[in-house]
């Protein structure tokens, strides 16, 4: 029992690590606040291996790294992230992700993921980037969605794709 709990704690603890290190794989967009960022890719990941519970502990623990001042948010920032019009997109991720961790199935499988992440995982951080983008920055619904969705989406889904691709074969991986 106590190796199992070691195993899982260690699988958590690199996905944290796994967060602050994709933050700084990012770049901005000259008419948004949103970065581009690979982060969306290893919260998949770490929805498809860890439980809900765990991967909600993961999103938390990561968010309050960078609300302590750690520049492990997108871009390698801290708190400004999540004060500003694109703090809704990483609360939104505590939403997200353990849903799709929660959706993903009992055996890994690839269109399962995909089609779970697109339908469930990114338009509830859309609507999380939404909400703080109107609010922040004084902006009406649709230029809100010019700046927090229409330009990400055909990056998400290839990520979601990368990521399920990825999940099934360390989700085979864990299971030995």
């Amino acid at each position: 029992m106590q190796q199992s709990n070691v195993r899982e704690l260690t699988k958590m603890s690199m996905c944290v690590a796994m967060l602050c290190v994709t933050a700084y794989i990012s770049f901005p967009l000259p008419f948004t606040p949103g970065m581009v960022t690979a982060l969306t890719f290893a919260l998949s990941l770490t929805a498809y291996i860890l439980t809900p519970r765990q991967t909600f502990t993961v999103i938390a623990i990561y968010i309050l790294l960078g609300a302590a001042g750690l520049p492990v948010l997108g871009g390698g920032q801290s708190l400004s992230r999540l004060i500003g019009p694109t703090g809704g997109f990483y609360l939104a991720w505590l939403v997200a992700y353990p849903l799709l961790s929660a959706a993903k199935g009992t055996a890994p499988n690839f269109r399962r993921y995909a089609l779970t992440n697109v339908l469930i995982a990114v338009p509830i951080t859309y609507a999380g980037g939404l909400v703080s983008m109107i609010l922040m920055l004084d902006v009406t619904f649709s230029q809100a969605v010019t700046m927090a969705v229409l330009p990400f989406i055909p990056g998400d889904i290839l990520k979601a794709a990368a990521a399920s691709f990825v999940g099934v074969r360390l989700q085979k991986f864990f299971e030995r």
